[in-house]
């Protein structure tokens, strides 16, 4: 009998690895990041004593719901584990979000299918894009996220996301191993970014600017710490100027996910969304 059921801590990093495995290439420390974001957001299928599916149902104070992390062991697919798990993990997360509220995930183009059954729409696709990290010049208008007033950088990122997640934000902009940067103009931010390591290489998200300009500037920055190194970049596809900034640097499409919501997608600025920030937590 399959038992649904919350995981452990050490249960995400089995997602986390399994994740790793499919080739989403993970941040070495987002486990950890996870976790503190919402503790009860993240489940599994135990069978046998084993865990057998993974999945995450995050929170973001009952006013906006992700689900990623939505893995069956390889050699059980097929026998229907996963779509039972994937509408339990849909209705257990309903369950812990107001009235109304919606669910955003990033699910891979195959299942798109199987999730709009389940009552998700299609609104974009957000690209991922590899290449090489190069050296730039030095930019005097960019300043570390954790020394600017956390009121402002909050202020930036809920204007990007459409909703407030400290607890995550507080811990996302101190990157071991990265680095988190704004560009700074008298006291106003235009774009602020993280770049993270991840398995292989380094992962830029989010990448949030008011202009295409500030975004290259942005990208320049967080990226030249890291010359040569694989660099990679979510961009939504309904943001032109992103795959531009792509193009620009020389990164290629190697994977994507089709962005869907259960219930009313948020209305966001996507003309200055650049990057998104992950595809497990939106």
């Amino acid at each position: 009998m399959d038992i649904f059921r919350q995981a452990t801590r050490d249960e995400l990093d089995l997602a986390v690895a399994w994740a790793a495995a499919e080739g989403w290439n993970p941040g070495l420390h987002d486990a950890d990041i996870f976790w503190s974001t919402d503790p009860a957001g993240f489940v599994c299928v135990e069978r046998a004593g084993e865990v057998i599916g993974t999945g995450s149902v995050v929170s973001y104070d009952g006013n906006f719901g992700f689900m990623g992390f939505f893995i069956v062991r390889p050699d059980l697919r097929g026998q229907g584990i996963g779509r039972r798990f994937w509408q339990w993990r849909r209705d257990t997360l309903q369950a812990r979000l107001s009235p109304g509220a919606a669910i955003g995930m990033d699910g891979v183009f195959d299942l798109q299918p199987f999730y709009a059954q389940g009552g998700f729409r299609f609104t974009h696709r957000n690209l991922r894009f590899a290449g090489t990290a190069r050296t730039h010049a030095s930019d005097r208008s960019v300043e570390k996220l954790g020394s600017l007033p956390f009121t402002l950088v909050e202020a930036f990122d809920h204007q990007h996301f459409g909703f407030a997640r400290e607890r995550f934000l507080r811990t996302w902009i101190q990157p071991r191993g990265g680095e988190a940067l704004a560009l700074v103009e008298g006291e106003t931010i235009i774009a602020q970014g993280v770049i993270r390591p991840c398995r292989e290489g380094y992962k830029i998200g989010p990448l949030f600017a008011i202009s295409a300009k500030a975004a290259d500037r942005l990208f320049r920055a967080l990226t030249s710490p890291f010359a040569g190194a694989p660099v990679y970049l979510d961009a939504p596809e309904n943001n032109p100027a992103a795959l531009a900034l792509a193009a620009r640097h020389e990164l290629s499409e190697v994977f994507g996910c089709a962005r869907m919501y259960h219930g009313p997608a948020p209305v966001l600025p996507w003309h200055q969304i650049f990057g998104v920030t992950t595809f497990e937590l939106g």
